[in-house]
C-alpha cells in the first residue's frame, strides 16, 4: 500500500478500507472496552501513538498482560494502521493475531494482551460529547466529579494485584474532612456541597495524572498512589492536608474553611493480600489521625 491514493481509485475498488466521511468533521478514536481504563476514549492524532503499560505510552493500559510498549497505531491522515511491537501476548484485530501493519476499519475490535479490548471508530464532536457524558455518569460521582466508589474498588484491586506480582510499592490514602457535619448544620447542605466540591477539586489537581482520586462515601475521599512508597506518600499527604487547610470556599458571601485527617497504608509495608485488608489498614490509620486531634496524617 502507498500513502497517496490515485484520484481515480473508488471506494468500490477498496471494500475493506473504511475512511471517514469528509462531509462531517470526524476524529479517529480508540475506546477502552475492558480493563482498568474502561470507558476512556483516546483521539488518535496524526502520526504515531504507542499503546502499552509504560508511563510514556500515549494510550496507557495498566495490566499485567500488556507489554510496556505493546502496539503502535499510525494515523497517516487517510487511514489508521496498527502494528504489534513484538509484545509478549500479541495484538489481535477482530480475533486474528496480526503479524504485520494492519489497517483498522470503523468499528474494529482491537485486543492487546490477554484481557484488554479496544474499539476503533470515527466520531464527530456530538459522538464524543455523548460518550464523555455516558462515561462520566457511570464512573464519576455526580457532585464532586471524582471517580465513584465502584471504579475505585475495581482500580484498587487491579493496582494491588500488580504491585504484589511485580513487588512494586502502592499507597492508599483515606481522607475525611473534619467536623463536616458542623458545616452542614450551621450553613446548610448546599454550603457543605460547595465545600466538598471545591476541596475535592483542590486535591485532584494536586496529584499526578496516573493517581486515582475517588469519593469513597459522604465526606470521605480515597487516593490511590501507584508505584509510591509510604515515605514518599507521606510528603504528598501532608501537602494535601495543608492545601485543604489554606483553602477558603466562598458560598453566598460566606467564607468557609475545613481541615482534613489522612490515614495511610501501603504495600509492601502493610501486609495486605486483598483490597479489604488494605482499606481496613488505611481506615485504622485514619482513626488514629482523628483520635490524635484531627488535621493530621497518620499511618
Amino acid at each position: 500500500m502507498t500513502d497517496n491514493w490515485d484520484e481515480d481509485t473508488t471506494q468500490t475498488e477498496l471494500p475493506d478500507l473504511v475512511k471517514a466521511d469528509r462531509s462531517i468533521p470526524r476524529s479517529a478514536c480508540i475506546t477502552v472496552l475492558t480493563g482498568t481504563a474502561t470507558g476512556r476514549m483516546f483521539t488518535l492524532a496524526r502520526g504515531l501513538t504507542v499503546v502499552g503499560r509504560a508511563p510514556t505510552a500515549q494510550i496507557r493500559l495498566v495490566d499485567d498482560g500488556v507489554s510496556r510498549q505493546h502496539a503502535q497505531i499510525r494515523n497517516d491522515g487517510e487511514l489508521i494502521w496498527v502494528t504489534d511491537l513484538e509484545s509478549r501476548n500479541g495484538t489481535y484485530v477482530n480475533g486474528t493475531k496480526i503479524t504485520s501493519e494492519t489497517v483498522l476499519n470503523d468499528g474494529d475490535k482491537l485486543q492487546v494482551g490477554r484481557a484488554i479490548v479496544l474499539r476503533f471508530a470515527y466520531h464527530d464532536d456530538l459522538d464524543q460529547s455523548f460518550h464523555e457524558n455516558l462515561v462520566s455518569s457511570a464512573l464519576r460521582d455526580p457532585l464532586t466529579k471524582l471517580f465513584n466508589k465502584r471504579y475505585f474498588l475495581d482500580r484498587l484491586d487491579s493496582e494491588l494485584k500488580f504491585a504484589r506480582r511485580h513487588d512494586t510499592p502502592l499507597t492508599l490514602l483515606m481522607l475525611d474532612f473534619d467536623h463536616f457535619k458542623a458545616i452542614n448544620d450551621e450553613h446548610g447542605h448546599l454550603a457543605g456541597d460547595a465545600v466538598l466540591t471545591k476541596l475535592s477539586d483542590v486535591i485532584s489537581k494536586a496529584v499526578r495524572n496516573e493517581d486515582v482520586v475517588a469519593r469513597f462515601g459522604g465526606e470521605e475521599l480515597a487516593v490511590i498512589l501507584r508505584a509510591t512508597t509510604l515515605e514518599a506518600a507521606s510528603l504528598l499527604a501532608d501537602r494535601l492536608r495543608r492545601l485543604v487547610e489554606m483553602t477558603v470556599v466562598d458560598h453566598q458571601g460566606t467564607s468557609l474553611r475545613a481541615t482534613v485527617s489522612v490515614g495511610m497504608a501501603g504495600y509492601p509495608t502493610t501486609t495486605a493480600e486483598t483490597v479489604d485488608q488494605l482499606i481496613e489498614a488505611a481506615d485504622q490509620a485514619l482513626y488514629r489521625a482523628k483520635d490524635g486531634g484531627r488535621n493530621r496524617v497518620s499511618r
